[in-house]
């Protein structure tokens, strides 16, 4: 039976996320605790001035270079910094309307996106998107507060789906560089597909990546429908193939299974390639909830910390 194309999308994304609201607010109270800044912010220090080392000190701090010269020990202080900042690159390609089943990629991505610009503002952070489609790219600044984030996130998720024969993307990485303060939190949602988009002939990081892996703490999010983790098992069928808008038919001979394999193996290559620190990127199924994957993305990050820090 063949997939039909995804329904438009509700009219009122402010009511959805107000139903997202009160499950983000239960798991930062109830939950996540403190993980979700610590997962976020990492040492979240800024250098302020070394000075003279004392007992109790942490010794990975030590200023090697002025320990030396001075004779005597000297440690880095750090100030931490007193907000996060998040930034969101939503980029929408026609491949996210794709859903063997009740909801597209691009419905999951989307929600997965609002609940972390919630948890921003449940946390008291400042957050701000890109939505990179063909042709147009939306930019909103970072900002803070409930409604004026629940005002974001809306805009967000009310942006229009591209067009099957729209084209892909163009993220503007340069200007990112200077969208958001240092140390801020960049996450990139997207279909990432085995060959990255914006990238030079050969190279797996689209041009500026390293400036911005540099600059920020980068965490990639993906959402993966059923039939791209295993071939569906079955007879010949159709399915709807939203980047040529046209009907394809499946027999699931072994041509196709090596084919899909292949496939499989060149995306996880690419999105590891981008993201080489497991604990900076996330796939979520579209049948998962996305707000429990979070919060064990959140666990995951905080619990790497504190061994890091013995």
């Amino acid at each position: 039976m063949p997939l039909a194309p995804p329904e438009p999308k509700p009219d009122n994304p402010l009511a959805l996320l107000r139903r997202l609201e009160w499950r983000v607010r239960h798991a930062v109270e109830n939950v996540l605790s403190g993980e979700y800044r610590s997962a976020f912010r990492g040492r979240g220090m800024e250098f302020d001035q070394v000075v003279k080392y004392e007992f109790g000190d942490d010794v990975r701090d030590l200023d090697w270079n002025v320990t030396a010269r001075l004779g005597e020990p000297y440690r880095k202080k750090f100030v931490e910094e007193r907000e996060v900042t998040v930034l969101l690159v939503f980029e929408d390609s026609p491949s996210l309307h794709f859903g063997s089943g009740a909801q597209s990629k691009r419905e999951a991505l989307l929600e997965l996106a609002g609940l972390v610009m919630l948890l921003g503002a449940v946390n008291r952070d400042r957050v701000g998107f890109v939505h990179a489609a063909p042709g147009a790219n939306l930019f909103r600044e970072p900002v803070r507060g409930r409604g004026r984030i629940l005002h974001q996130a809306a805009t967000l998720l009310a942006r229009p789906a591209p067009a099957p024969t729209a084209g892909n993307p163009d993220i503007p990485w340069r200007f990112l560089a200077r969208a958001a303060p240092k140390h801020s939190v960049l996450i990139w949602l997207g279909d990432f597909p085995p060959v990255t988009r914006g990238a030079r002939d050969g190279a797996t990081q689209p041009d500026g990546w390293p400036v911005l892996q540099r600059r920020y703490q980068t965490m990639g999010f993906r959402v993966d429908d059923p039939w791209e983790r295993e071939f569906p098992a079955g007879e010949r069928f159709a399915a709807y193939d939203p980047t040529s808008q046209r009907l394809v038919t499946l027999d699931g001979s072994s041509a196709e299974r090596a084919a899909h394999s292949a496939w499989v193996r060149q995306r996880e290559a690419a999105w590891q390639a981008l993201f080489p620190d497991a604990l900076s990127r996330l796939v979520v199924g579209t049948g998962e909830n996305r707000l429990e994957a979070l919060v064990r993305f959140f666990h995951a990050r905080m619990a790497a910390g504190r061994r890091s820090s013995r």
